[in-house]
């Protein structure tokens, strides 16, 4: 199973000059809860979800039109190919606890998105089988969301 045959192609993204009432607007518009942010060149430069939009306004103290994106935003992007095989792709989303992944065409531009949501459903489906099928998905999710130990100077506070 390619990439390809899961990902969404309808993606919302903003840019880094947005302001996070902008990017809060389409997350709430589009029912996301994240956003891939692109440059001129529709390159992913990095990812912003609804959580990451409340902490910036919160420790800032600012209203959400006084932010902007890049100030927010997580500059570490993992991302997939449209031609890699789901169960690398699967891996990677269990090695580093991602729910979602900008999916990049041959050029490196934003061709898609692939959301663990997209895994489960197509598991479910009756017109499709998944080598991998329920048992895996159950396991990725379990993967994914597993709590992160706090780092030593967050434990101590």
């Amino acid at each position: 199973m390619r990439i390809r045959d899961l990902m969404s192609t309808h993606v919302q993204t903003c840019s880094p000059d947005d302001t996070l009432s902008q990017a809060a607007q389409v997350m709430w518009e589009h029912d996301r809860g994240c956003l891939p942010v692109v440059d001129a060149e529709v390159r992913v430069v990095g990812m912003i979800t609804d959580r990451d939009i409340c902490m910036a306004a919160f420790t800032r103290g600012k209203a959400l039109q006084e932010c902007h994106v890049d100030e927010a935003m997580s500059r570490t992007v993992y991302s997939c190919s449209e031609a890699d095989r789901l169960a690398d792709v699967e891996d990677l989303m269990q090695d580093r606890q991602l729910r979602r992944l900008p999916v990049l065409g041959e050029w490196g531009q934003l061709v898609g998105m692939l959301t663990l949501a997209d895994v489960a459903r197509y598991a479910q489906s009756k017109t499709r089988r998944l080598a991998l099928g329920a048992p895996g998905v159950v396991k990725t999710l379990a993967f994914v969301t597993e709590p992160r130990p706090l780092e030593t100077s967050q434990a101590a506070e």
